[in-house]
């Protein structure tokens, strides 16, 4: 059986980690004979360039035809005037709308080898394994918006089905994890809160009775993921709190070049990024880390492709690598870019042949 997979490269650094990324699953196509189409389409900065708009039609249609895409970055100096009409953001926005990709998964976890680059002490590190769950196509960045020289307002609204959706998720991750659940909001202030607080009532009540869950406000929520984020486990909570809490999460492992993230729907179909931006500093440069666009690659193989041995295997190889030093700067390694996707292409071959040996 063929799976189509669709890049996004997009721009800064987007090119490098997402021509990384199409290294790896063409090694994972040939290590685990699988039968993986690859196709690159544009979206972005340099979509724009190309073509005047940030999402194309023709990659929008290849990824409707696919089973996965894997998405780099967007954005950039070049793109970056707010009074544009036309901005790279606005591909990103519309490809998760135009696709319902409404939940925004994204892990944290804390390699051992990387309890020094954290700020926190490494005591504030130990049991760090938080999956938060975003809800992606909703609220203020999605309402009706006005915008003048002495006014501007940005609705935020929610429906009970855009939260039904979302926390149905977050509950299966809970229970899957044998954990609880933290729904984050602002429910003292606002009302599209409360509507969450009660339909998440009525969810957990109905589908996930075994599931223990807990609502807090997002100022505590910030404070004790720095305090004691090893109290989370799952986090589920709207568009704006969770694109800023999962940034402070990142900072937990010392580098937001580590970490995947998964933007899913109602199927298997699913764009998966790492979670950092363009970083157009260093574009060209050969100092991106990887290791996040690979696990977003993982995360790809587990949650599109059925694959989680593929999945688990990829995740291992970059975590060998990081504890033998095999990494970019970053991370205090002295790896480029390309040299460090080699490297976790070189582990999971080696991977697959201890197996070959066992057996």
């Amino acid at each position: 059986m063929s799976s189509k997979i669709v890049l996004l490269p997009g721009d800064g650094i987007g090119p490098e980690v997402t021509a990384e990324a199409g290294l790896l699953i063409e090694q994972v196509a040939r290590q685990y004979d699988l039968t993986l189409e690859l196709k690159t389409e544009l979206i972005g900065g340099a979509a724009i360039d190309a073509s005047g708009e940030p999402l194309p039609q023709k990659s929008l249609d290849a990824c409707r035809d696919a089973d996965a895409i894997i998405l780099g970055a967007v954005g950039g100096p070049k793109w970056d005037d707010p009074d544009a009409k036309v901005r790279p953001e606005q591909g990103l926005l519309a490809i998760r709308k135009e696709l319902g990709l409404y939940a925004n998964l994204r892990p944290v976890r804390v390699h051992p080898s990387l309890a020094d680059a954290s700020p926190l002490k490494p005591e504030y590190l130990q049991g760090v394994d938080i999956m938060v769950v975003r809800e992606l196509t909703g609220g203020s960045y999605f309402g009706e918006k006005q915008e003048g020289d002495d006014f501007a307002s940005d609705l935020c609204s929610y429906s009970r089905e855009e939260i039904e959706r979302v926390v149905i998720k977050a509950g299966h991750i809970a229970r899957d994890r044998n954990s609880k659940l933290h729904v984050i909001d602002k429910a003292n202030v606002m009302a599209t809160s409360r509507l969450w607080r009660k339909v998440t009532d009525d969810v957990m009540r109905e589908h996930f009775p075994d599931v223990e869950y807990e609502f807090m406000l997002v100022d505590a929520a910030a404070m004790f993921i720095i305090s004691n984020p090893a109290r989370f486990k799952v986090i589920v909570t709207e568009n704006m709190f969770g694109d800023i809490l999962t940034d402070e999460t990142s900072m937990l492992v010392g580098s937001m070049g580590m970490l995947p993230s998964a933007s899913l729907g109602a199927g298997k179909f699913g764009m998966y990024e790492p979670i950092h931006g363009s970083a157009p500093d260093i574009a060209g440069k050969g100092l991106a880390n990887p290791f996040g666009m690979l696990a977003s690659v993982a995360m790809m193989f587990d949650y599109s492709l059925d694959r989680k041995d593929i999945a688990q295997d990829i995740e291992q190889a970059i975590s060998d690598c990081i504890t033998n030093g095999e990494c970019t700067a970053d991370l205090g390694g002295k790896l480029n870019t390309s040299e460090a996707g080699e490297a976790v292409r070189t582990r999971l071959g080696q991977s697959s042949q201890s197996r070959a040996v066992a057996g």
